[in-house]
């Protein structure tokens, strides 16, 4: 027993500190996991629901003997005038009660330092997601390390740090393209395609932003969910703004090897595992389009007729992830009434809800994925080596676009010109995009064309790159073991 407590003393611990988005917390569990394969002893905050929704892929890990635990707090959702059960922001019945969220979690600030004042020996890090700001006055608190995560990519990072640095988007109209300067290839944006946080009509959000900078200069580092090839001019640029310590130690997906694991990751299926794999088996290799459009979907139901009518008329089979948020019952009622179901039946799935799409976009038979462009949707196409058709809504999204159509060259865009407006009023009706530019992309993305076999081409060797990156000698491999050896040096310290 002496020689187990030793080791446990000896034994690194971390203590994560995710945030209340499938976006977000999906790839911090991730990250658990793998630090766990690394001999790292983790303990992520969570709270009950999330527990149970995210928590569960890990069981078979914690099973297995892999050190992870939950420390729960049960959420204050009266006090906060959040309904009952919500916990994540695509459980909210509306974005606008996202700020309220983040004060909930806030509240845990005191209750979570009460268990590190407990704690003997202390946490050797914490690791918190990049939005949440209060864990770096606990850090500091208590004098542990902090490392940030950033659930995005260097090239996200690099465009809002050209951005912040040059106010280029300041002196331009809303539709005027302007190139972001210093960057390894020539992008550009207008501002209506800019994140939220660079907007002057939000109240307050240049005071968030600027204490966002603040906490990260003052973090021991930052942790990428990203694989140093795929965008190795903005991991380098990156590196030499923020010092050695950013450690791209992704795709964090590519942890789980399990069938299990991948149905079960982010929520619950929606649709029977075996049904799933029964249609995708009936089909022909690379003949499917698979559109989903994101956890936080809230897309109006006009829109996603036109996303409907395109699939339809494109004659090609395909799955289609049914989800528009609070106006879900709206498109559902138009499937039903239309019959669009039953009409496509022959060679369509629809999953209405949560989809296993590891699952899904692992199998031969996906030939293209329609895909919002959120970070862990692009990444995972990367990892299933699969072409995409690109369309962005809101936050970071028209950057990762322009990674993947113009830097990878692996995409095709639909030609969304502005941000939705999501997060900001999400009854407000964005720009329409007509079924024929949907219809046009996903032919020129599953054409058999010269060019259409070389976007194949790059997308499987990208794919073999990034499952290389995960294994032992891979680039995320060594940044993964370079994190635990420099928290090892700081802890002695």
């Amino acid at each position: 027993m002496a020689l187990e407590e030793s080791q446990e003393q000896n034994q690194l611990h971390f203590l994560i500190i995710p945030m209340g988005s499938p976006g977000h917390y999906i790839p911090t569990i991730d990250m658990a996991k793998l630090l766990a394969q690394h001999g790292v002893r983790v303990t992520i905050v969570t709270t009950p629901v999330n527990a149970l929704r995210f928590g569960s892929i890990l069981d078979q890990a914690i099973e297995s003997g892999l050190p992870i635990c939950f420390l729960e707090f049960s959420f204050p959702y009266k006090e906060f005038g959040i309904p009952e059960g919500c916990e994540s922001i695509d459980d909210l019945p509306s974005l606008g009660l996202a700020s309220a969220l983040m004060q909930a979690y806030r509240s845990l600030q005191t209750q979570i330092e009460q268990y590190i004042e407990k704690l003997d020996p202390r946490p050797n890090c914490m690791l918190a997601d990049t939005f949440l700001l209060w864990p770096g006055d606990t850090a500091k608190k208590f004098q542990i390390p902090i490392v940030i995560f950033d659930g995005m990519n260097c090239f996200t990072l690099m465009c809002n740090h050209v951005l912040h640095l040059s106010k280029v988007y300041e002196s331009v109209g809303d539709s005027e393209l302007f190139v972001l300067p210093g960057l390894p290839d020539r992008i550009e944006l207008t501002r209506s395609q800019l994140p939220f946080t660079f907007s002057s009509t939000i109240k307050g959000m240049s005071d968030y932003n600027e204490k966002l900078r603040v906490s990260e200069s003052e973090a021991f580092g930052v942790v990428v969910n990203s694989f140093e090839e795929l965008e190795q001019g903005y991991v380098d640029k990156y590196q030499q703004e923020k010092g050695d310590n950013v450690w791209c130690i992704g795709p964090l997906s590519l942890c789980h090897k399990d069938e299990s694991e991948k149905v079960q990751r982010g929520n619950k299926s929606s649709v029977n595992k075996n049904d799933c794999l029964k249609w995708l088996d009936s089909q022909e290799k690379g003949s499917v389009m698979y559109a989903c459009l994101g956890s936080v979907s809230r897309i109006e139901p006009a829109q996603l007729i036109e996303l409907a009518l395109a699939l339809e008329s494109s004659k090609r089979p395909f799955i289609w992830v049914v989800r528009a948020g609070h106006k879900t019952e709206k498109i559902e009622k138009w499937i039903d009434e239309e019959g669009f179901e039953e009409r496509t039946k022959d060679r369509a799935l629809l999953i209405h809800g949560w989809a296993p799409q590891l699952l899904v976009l692992s199998h031969p038979a996906i030939g293209g994925f329609l895909t919002h462009c959120g970070w862990n949707s692009t990444l995972e196409g990367v990892c299933a080596g699969v072409p995409m058709v690109t369309w962005p809504q809101f936050q970071e999204q028209f950057y990762n676009e322009k990674l993947v159509v113009q830097v990878l060259r692996t995409g095709v865009s639909v030609g969304a010109q502005k941000t939705s407006g999501l997060l900001v009023d999400e009854d407000k009706p964005g720009e329409l995009v007509k079924s024929e530019a949907f219809l046009k992309a996903l032919e020129i993305v599953m054409e058999e064309g010269k060019e259409g076999e070389e976007r194949r081409k790059r997308a499987k060797e990208l794919s073999k790159i990034a499952n290389t990156s995960i294994e032992v000698g891979g680039s995320s491999h060594r940044n993964m073991t370079r994190l635990i050896e420099d928290i090892k040096k700081l802890s002695k310290k």
